[in-house]
């Protein structure tokens, strides 16, 4: 896509100031990694002409919220808690998977405000997470090459050529589908599905298998003390006494997809990607002469990139240079994925690189990414042991370096998928095939990601 005549272009030739050289369309001159190739330009660009006109899917309001939120979490008075699907499937778009997935975070959230004593940023990983990067172009099975499954939001999971070639119409039921959960989310939050969080009201079964079943029991028993003395002082249940504030991120694979949302909104200077609060740059994608860091550099929400091995000092310094020439508060966001294993060498020195050039940035850990490792029988799985070291890492490094681990970004689920191995229950390798449901990357079921959550509180009370 490199060398092509710009697709969808905006009609508006307005420029936000200090980006005369930057449009919607900009990154198109650029090499686009990760995009797929779809077999009819014309049915690709009618299909982004009626995205274009659909409603945005967030607000620029919200936006600049969640902006504040993470300039706070930059300076340690806040704590972001970033989690969900690795690739969201449209069968998935269901209200038991989205009140799961919901429940899990607040409940992770009111386990990290008690331990931390600090507000948590509640970010979730979906309502747009349908595309993702891969390592190879084809699969092969059986002497057979297909083009390699990159998400719902372009082509089917089924190893049949029709589901493997990358569908336009595709971009209009991912949208869809993200505005049917935005939708229900709100709903859920406005009609007081906070009270969930209640202990009372967890599954806490698994407690009872981990080696600190005592100190987690104490740890609810607290939360719940906590929470009926302020329904005490106030009169009324804890999730009526506020709105949650919620917000959505993906990761802005799809440039075309991105694009086609991207507006100028009345009374604010410059252009927001209205698919989501919070996009994201994957590693594969960060290269710094590349589209999707031309398209980034030029909207107005904040944003996030993945950074781990390879990612040199300089190179960060540079992409940040770029991305965020303003030093703007709660601008840029940086998620390090390493592994367990590579992050005491990888990460001090992109912590020192950033603070000598006096940038405030948040600091998120990604424990997941770095940490995937294949069965005999073929599984994609994590161990919880593993997930869980490179979060213990990540807090004593950025303690002894003088920063702030400002968040955690995993995936997860809320149902109780047999994924990623270890936990209190101690799943193994023999489990994985009694639940395993995830097309792409293995994700924390709910046990496993409420457990983490305590682990993470009881590492940052201490």
């Amino acid at each position: 896509m490199s060398s092509m005549t710009p697709l969808f272009a905006p009609t508006s030739d307005a420029q936000p100031a200090g980006l005369d050289d930057w449009s919607p369309t900009s990154w198109q001159s650029r090499p686009a990694l990760q995009q797929p190739e779809y077999p009819s330009a014309a049915a690709l660009e009618a299909v982004l002409r009626q995205l274009g006109r659909l409603p945005p899917l967030v607000t620029s309001g919200e936006i600049e919220a969640l902006r504040g939120q993470l300039a706070e979490a930059a300076r340690g008075d806040r704590f972001l808690l970033q989690g969900g699907d690795c690739a969201e499937q449209f069968a998935e778009c269901d209200a038991v998977a989205i009140s799961g997935k919901l429940k899990i975070l607040l409940q992770m959230s009111l386990v990290l405000v008690h331990g931390a004593r600090k507000r948590v940023t509640r970010v979730g990983r979906f309502a747009g997470q349908y595309a993702k990067p891969r390592s190879e172009q084809v699969e092969a099975r059986d002497g057979v090459e297909l083009p390699v499954y990159r998400g719902d939001l372009i082509n089917g999971a089924a190893f049949e050529p029709a589901a493997r070639t990358p569908d336009p119409e595709r971009l209009l039921r991912g949208y869809e589908r993200a505005a049917l959960t935005l939708n229900f989310i709100r709903a859920l939050i406005d009609g007081g599905f906070a009270d969930l969080h209640h202990p009372e009201k967890w599954d806490l079964e698994w407690v009872q298998h981990s080696p600190l079943a005592a100190e987690y029991q104490r740890l609810v028993e607290s939360i719940g003390d906590s929470l009926r003395f302020m329904e005490t002082l106030s009169g009324e249940p804890v999730g009526q006494t506020s709105r949650v504030d919620f917000f959505t991120s993906h990761e802005g694979l799809h440039l075309l997809y991105e694009q086609a949302q991207t507006r100028q909104v009345p009374q604010r200077d410059g252009w927001y990607n209205l698919s989501t609060h919070l996009p994201w740059i994957g590693l594969r994608t960060s290269r710094i002469d590349g589209a999707h860091v031309e398209y980034f550099r030029g909207i107005a929400n904040p944003i996030a990139v993945k950074v781990g091995p390879g990612t040199t000092p300089e190179g960060l310094l540079e992409l940040a240079a770029v991305l965020d020439p303003g030093h703007e508060p709660g601008r840029l966001t940086l998620i390090h994925r390493f592994g367990a294993r590579a992050i005491a060498d990888g990460l001090p020195p992109l912590l020192h690189a950033v603070e000598r050039a006096g940038r405030r940035v948040l600091w998120v850990c990604d424990p997941m990414h770095g940490n995937i490792e294949r069965t005999a029988e073929g599984f994609k799985t994590r161990k919880f042991e593993h997930i869980l070291g490179e979060v213990e890492q990540a807090f004593e490094i950025h303690q002894r370096a003088g920063t702030y681990l400002g968040g955690v970004h995993v995936e997860l689920t809320g149902e109780n998928v047999t994924e990623c191995m270890g936990g209190a229950r101690n799943l193994s390798e023999g489990d994985l095939a009694r639940a395993y449901r995830s097309c792409v990357d293995p994700r924390l079921n709910y046990e496993q990601a409420l457990e983490l959550a305590m682990l993470i509180a009881r590492r940052m009370r201490h």
